[in-house]
């Protein structure tokens, strides 16, 4: 049998798959968006948020509960701007969470303010799907792009536009010393959204780029990508 038969050719593919990109939750628009952490004392969601917070003149309204800097710990500030994150930071610790939500409500009103982040730990009675919705529209009504980190929820009801669960990764190989971390990545899952499908992608940080949008790249998975051809397609004798 020719070997140029269509019924004798077998398509040599590489057991690597294409990485690809896709596009990262724009931290400009205005609404709200969920990340809820992946696990107990993981402070994932802190970096994810952090890396997708936009660069400006405008600071950045920070709020806490009580039980969140518990179990989360306090952000820390002097840290940022290695982090890649050059904006600054009003920060606000309040006991509880409905103090976080009235703070989150009145700076996401705030023009003057280029984001508003709260963490609230739990899934307490005073963060209803009502209290969301407030924030949601607050947020679309004033142009102020909300986050509401959510660590010890496994995902009650909420009107965020997206909802991420954020986990932490080994980190990437350092480049000039093996015994040191490299660069964080993370396991971003995007359960639920409007307008843009849900998936699951590696997120890997990129402190050294120029704009506030490349600072988080989102990867396909590496089990999830077409696969690729080695060069030219190999013509084969089928065998039986």
């Amino acid at each position: 049998m020719p070997t140029d038969s269509p019924a004798a050719q077998v398509i040599s593919l590489s057991t690597k798959r294409l990485v690809t990109d896709v596009p990262a939750p724009n931290g400009g628009d205005a609404v709200l968006r969920d990340v809820l952490a992946g696990g107990p004392f993981d402070g994932a969601v802190t970096g994810f948020v952090l890396s997708c917070l936009p660069d400006g003149e405008a600071p950045v309204l920070w709020v806490s509960c009580r039980m969140s800097r518990r179990e989360n710990g306090r952000l820390y500030g002097p840290a940022l701007r290695q982090f890649g994150f050059r904006g600054d930071v009003l920060r606000v610790e309040v006991s509880h969470p409905r103090d976080v939500l009235w703070a989150m409500e009145e700076g996401s009103a705030c023009a003057g303010l280029s984001a508003v982040v709260g963490e609230i730990h739990g899934a307490p009675e005073v963060l209803s799907f009502t209290a969301t919705k407030r924030l949601a529209l607050r947020s679309e009504a004033s142009g102020v792009p909300v986050w509401l980190i959510r660590s010890g929820d496994h995902g009650a009801l909420s009107a965020a536009r997206e909802r991420w669960r954020v986990s932490s990764l080994a980190s990437e190989q350092h480049p000039w010393n093996a015994q040191a971390p490299g660069h964080p990545l993370w396991e971003a899952e995007l359960f639920r959204a409007r307008g843009r499908a849900p998936g699951v992608w590696d997120a890997r940080h990129e402190p050294a780029a120029r704009w506030a949008k490349d600072r988080l790249r989102l990867l396909s998975r590496s089990g999830d990508g077409p696969l690729a051809t080695d060069r030219e397609p190999a013509a084969e004798l089928a065998q039986g």
